[in-house]
């Protein structure tokens, strides 16, 4: 009978940073032991992995990619490595696999197999942005992206602040990049003044913002986060 592989949950870096700045030892150890990675982007995937083990002969590498243009038809054969004994990391294109990514179905079919699954430490955008922004780390929500129509999506922030208020639960969500500055004109339009807003943009990278300020300043502050990675928490009490 084959032994199961175990799948690794490779965490990575959230941007251009050094990777013994936010990347534990534990996970180079990883990169350098497998060879076989379900990953969202491969480019992106190899240069990750060159950074980590410059040594590694990149064409020893097998690739499955992961993402939209996915057809669910092949997800089966993503984990044969696994099946045969081998042993696999699964990572993003940033942050954790699992987290606001694709990936989280590649661990579900492992726990459906029997298969080992490691989740290792590293940078999470979610987690660090809670950290820092001094609301509630004992009930949150996040909420993924919030929706495209002008109007669903002032619906939605309403809702987020009406929520928050309610529960004593500090709300998260995402926005497209190229939309951040958009999204913050909205919030300064409906929300209650007194409403808090964390903007946590770049984390990890030298021009990162980690600021909790109500809304009224932020109308007053304007802010350009065009195309900058964000993560938003408001709070209502």
């Amino acid at each position: 009978m084959t032994t199961l592989g175990t799948l690794y949950l490779i965490p990575v870096m959230l941007g251009d940073t050094a990777a013994n700045e936010v990347v534990p030892a534990s996970v180079i150890r990883a990169v350098s032991l497998i060879d076989d990675y379900v990953v969202e982007n491969s480019k992106v995937a190899r240069k990750f992995i060159k950074a980590m083990v410059p040594e590694k002969v990149q064409a020893s590498l097998q690739l499955f990619e992961l993402n939209k243009h996915t057809n669910s038809n092949e997800l089966k054969s993503f984990i044969q490595p696994l099946l045969e004994g081998k042993n696999m990391g699964l990572m993003s294109d940033a942050g954790c696999p699992g987290v606001a990514d694709p990936g989280a179905v590649i661990v579900a079919m492992a726990h459906e197999k029997g298969i080992k699954v490691v989740p290792l430490v590293g940078p999470s955008s979610i987690l660090l942005s809670l950290m820092g922004s001094g609301m509630n780390g004992q009930s949150f929500t996040f909420n993924g992206y919030l929706p495209i129509d002008k109007t669903d999506k002032r619906t939605m922030l309403k809702n987020l602040e009406k929520w928050s208020f309610e529960r004593n639960q500090s709300q998260l969500f995402i926005e497209t990049p190229y939309r951040n500055n958009q999204l913050i004109e909205e919030m300064v339009q409906v929300l209650h003044p007194n409403t808090l807003l964390c903007v946590a943009c770049d984390l990890t990278l030298p021009t990162e913002i980690m600021l909790t300020k109500p809304i009224s300043f932020w109308k007053k502050h304007k802010i350009d986060l065009h195309k900058r990675p964000c993560i938003f928490i408001i709070h209502k009490k």
